[in-house]
């Protein structure tokens, strides 16, 4: 097997290769075009989508050349021709990004990436694109859906073991812009700054003699603050043995298993009659916004999420589509509008300008867009708003770096902007959808 590690620019499928192989052969690679990734409609159940990526997406790009050892396979593969290996020889991403801020709410028909640009350049960015922002905004979307059913109370990630080992450090991340506090991978932590947690697993106590050396083994290396897991036998024992051994000072205990709810009712009480009225319970197995909700009045003081999380049980994928829908037929030429036409999967021709309103109380409650294909009214056009993208990438260059805490305090701002009836976790359609602003409206957009 290769130890070769491919560069960005081939996380992309076969197809991207060989339109621009037609591109650069035909002449048309060097006209200018504008392409869009946005979702048509969110995943059923769901109100609102949270947009997560922005920030991996913008360095994989920066990244996005092409090696030569990649350049002959691809000519070695028959993908592309002789021109085209050329091109992509000196291939580096020269265009405009706009896109929401990372953290932002999007609804069905948000604009949320904007990629402006020769129709070479933008083409062969499609699959990266959408890898990352239709992986990271399902984990966003779900991990934000989970904070809002704790109530305040801290979550960890903790998936890594239930997915591929590369997107693991991408679920830490996503989950931290989403409200996590912290995460059990350390190359999340590593990588992207994500706060790191973790003690000991159900092994640790079983390759000790007893559990009391297993605790005594991990107090006396972690000290009395660590967090003991105590249902490897006897939940009721393994209490008593946490506080015998750490004393009234134990920082947490963690329940794996059983009903929660009247696990960690019991533990609570137990707790406090020995003592140990500080330590908290942190309770882990198969959590998902929907059992954490069900334990809202539950004496848990923190949750741990891994499999609901970090796999496709957990959340369904962000639909999201990467579109042409402006091109121009010559080099510096003027863009023309385009759009598909065909059943369920129409699109919106033109390059879209996206803008929000919000009520007295700070909901958001429209967002609208106007097209270089349908150009606003001049009594449409003195609707005001407030804008929603932000300038990312000028001249091939990344413009718009802001820090992962300021992402997630983005998304905790974003997420304020919600009524409570959008943030309920039961079966709903999407709170408001982006949608063209080409007449005077009253009210929601037209």
């Amino acid at each position: 097997m290769s130890t070769v590690h491919a560069s960005p620019s081939m996380l992309t499928d076969r197809y991207e290769l060989t339109m621009l192989t037609s591109f650069v052969t035909d002449g048309t690679a060097e006209h200018p075009a504008v392409f869009e990734a946005f979702a048509r409609r969110l995943p059923e159940g769901r109100r609102y989508g949270v947009l997560g990526g922005l920030g991996r997406l913008l360095a994989l790009i920066k990244g996005f050349r092409f090696a030569e050892h990649e350049v002959q396979w691809l000519l070695e593969q028959g993908v592309v021709n002789e021109p085209t290996a050329a091109y992509l020889r000196d291939f580096r991403f020269t265009g405009d990004i706009d896109a929401y801020r990372e953290g932002d709410l999007y609804f069905p028909g948000s604009p949320v990436l904007t990629v402006a640009g020769t129709l070479g350049e933008c083409v062969v960015l499609e699959t990266l694109v959408l890898s990352v922002l239709n992986h990271d905004s399902a984990i966003t979307s779900a991990a934000a859906r989970m904070v809002a059913s704790a109530g305040g109370r801290p979550l960890v990630e903790m998936g890594s073991r239930r997915t591929h080992e590369e997107a693991a450090v991408a679920v830490g991340r996503a989950a931290y812009v989403a409200g996590f506090a912290s995460s059990s991978n350390l190359a999340a932590g590593l990588l992207h700054g994500v706060p790191t947690v973790g003690t000991a697993a159900h092994a640790f106590t079983l390759a000790h003699r007893d559990e009391v050396s297993a605790f005594r083994s991990q107090v006396a290396a972690q000290g009395p603050g660590t967090t003991l897991l105590v249902d490897t036998y006897d939940i009721d024992q393994g209490i008593r043995n946490a506080v015998e051994v750490a004393g009234t000072d134990l920082g947490a205990i963690r329940i794996d298993s059983g009903d929660l709810a009247d696990e960690s009712t019991a533990a609570r009480a137990l707790l406090d009659e020995l003592g140990a009225t500080r330590t908290r319970i942190i309770v882990t197995s198969d959590l998902d916004e929907y059992v954490i909700a069900a334990l809202a009045d539950a004496p848990i003081d923190g949750y741990g999420v891994g499999t609901r999380v970090a796999t496709g049980s957990g959340h369904p994928t962000a639909q999201m589509v990467y579109k042409l829908v402006a091109v121009g037929d010559e080099p510096g030429g003027p863009l023309r509008p385009v759009a598909k036409k065909s059943h369920d999967k129409i699109s919106v021709g033109g390059r879209k300008t996206a803008h929000r309103s919000y009520d007295d109380a700070g909901h958001v409650e429209a967002e609208w867009f106007t097209s270089d294909a349908s150009p606003a009214s001049t009594e449409s056009t003195a609707r005001t708003g407030v804008p929603v993208q932000v300038a990312a990438v000028r001249a091939g260059e990344v413009v718009h770096s802001p820090t992962l805490d300021e992402v997630r305090d983005h998304c905790r701002a974003a997420l304020a902007t919600l009524p409570p009836s959008a943030l309920a976790i039961t079966g709903g359609g999407a709170h408001l959808k982006a949608t063209p602003l080409t007449a005077p409206t009253e009210g929601a957009p037209a």
